[in-house]
């Protein structure tokens, strides 16, 4: 036997030991729904034609429930498979659709849009975040004939200096 079919095996074993897992699980869900829907009739006064038709039903949901399942199983591998992370951002170049509560909505239908992770500011609002603030440099040479000429001046240096750094960080 070759190494590939040891492996082919190996999973198909692990799938049936999954189904027969399954079916466990059902054999007790079963039971414990027998269980509790026998004393529900003899506690509560139940006819037992009721306490029956109620436990068909739930059989009948679970075994539902299960023959779709490989069903759902195809149409979430085929929407994953189609997946595109944008964890990090990115640009969506043509028409994509994505699902929103209400059904779902359209981008890049227009030409190219981005796509830009979202960060919380010091103020607390939510925006896009800055390509990254680079250390600036400034250097003032301030000119005086005399330390009280300086001394004089310092109000009106600070003032101006304030009135720059606020302009600096309107237009970054």
């Amino acid at each position: 036997m070759t190494e590939r079919t040891g492996t082919a095996l190996s999973l198909r074993a692990q799938e049936l030991r999954q189904e027969m897992e399954g079916l466990n699980t059902l054999a007790d869900s079963f039971g414990q729904k027998l269980v509790t829907s026998l004393a529900g009739a003899v506690i509560h006064g139940r006819k037992l034609s009721d306490v029956f038709r109620g436990l068909a039903l739930s059989m009948a949901n679970q075994a539902l429930g299960q023959a779709l399942r490989p069903l759902g199983n195809l149409l979430g591998g085929a929407l994953a498979g189609r997946a595109t992370p944008f964890a990090a951002g990115g640009i969506v170049n043509s028409p994509v659709l994505f699902p929103l509560a209400q059904g779902a909505g359209l981008m890049g239908e227009a030409g190219p849009e981005a796509i830009m992770p979202l960060a919380r500011g010091s103020d607390g609002k939510l925006g896009v975040r800055g390509g990254g603030g680079r250390a600036v440099q400034v250097t003032i040479n301030i000119a005086t004939p005399d330390v009280a000429s300086f001394r004089q001046a310092q109000g009106q240096i600070a003032a101006q200096l304030a009135r720059a750094v606020t302009r600096g960080e309107r237009n970054s």
